[in-house]
């Protein structure tokens, strides 16, 4: 009696120890997904500047994310790149770096760095007198700390619709609207991990004013959709032209 006790005992803590081994990465991984019902936070200053004289410039954005308002770091991202008008096309182009340390969602202070190159195209367009339209063409290639090398494609249309006006200029109310999809090259991230071909889906509504000829300001909400995931951001941005 004495050894079949000992037996059911045995294979009793074997099997919890099999069933933990198994449910603690799942756990682990449920620990990173953030709270969707928690609206986040995004703020966030973009610039572009064109050289007199010239057909160069430069453009960039600082931006920097939380899961909630202020306290829980999602991303700090640092870009900046050259651009170049081409004389007889409207379309901008750039080449750029980005630096992004991205936190863990919760308490975890831990963060993962990426470095970033990116290539652009950026083509304006007008539709009657007041919709405003970009569409953005973006290539990036990343080196994500703990993962193999990955690539990264990128579609936004935007749509800015003045109110009182036809230019986005001082004094001017305006509606402003996106939609951005992420497609990534590969799907291994290393370490036999890996990604979906889709990455996510950003839309975004806000209303702005221009401040200055050269500086408007932006309130918005966005809906963020990844393949695990579904989050709410508020946004509050600048958008300078120097």
């Amino acid at each position: 009696m004495v050894n079949a006790h000992r037996f059911i005992r045995n294979k009793t803590r074997k099997s919890l120890i099999l069933l933990a081994g198994i449910a603690l990465p799942f756990l682990s991984t449920a620990q990173d997904v953030p709270d969707e019902s928690q609206i986040g936070a995004w703020y966030m200053y973009f610039f572009n500047k064109s050289f007199e004289n010239s057909r160069f410039g430069i453009r960039g954005d600082y931006q920097f994310r939380f899961w909630d308002a202020v306290s829980d770091q999602e991303q700090i991202m640092l870009r900046t790149g050259a651009t170049y008008k081409p004389e007889k096309a409207n379309v901008l182009f750039t080449m750029g770096y980005a630096n992004i340390t991205t936190g863990t969602f919760g308490e975890s202070r831990n963060t993962v760095a990426e470095n970033r190159v990116y290539q652009e195209a950026l083509v304006p367009q007008v539709v009657g007198k007041r919709f405003l339209l970009a569409h953005r063409f973006r290539y990036e290639q990343r080196w994500i700390e703990g993962q193999d090398f990955r690539t990264r494609y990128r579609y936004n249309i935007f749509v800015n619709v003045p109110l009182n006006g036809t230019t986005l200029t001082e004094r001017v109310f305006y509606m402003a609207f996106y939609n951005e999809i992420f497609i990534n090259g590969e799907r291994n991230a290393g370490d036999s991990r890996t990604v979906e071909m889709f990455d996510r889906n950003r839309t975004y509504l806000g209303v702005g004013y221009g401040l200055t000829a050269g500086m408007r300001m932006q309130l918005g909400w966005m809906r963020q959709a990844t393949d695990g995931w579904v989050k709410h951001q508020a946004q509050v941005s600048i958008h300078h032209n120097f």
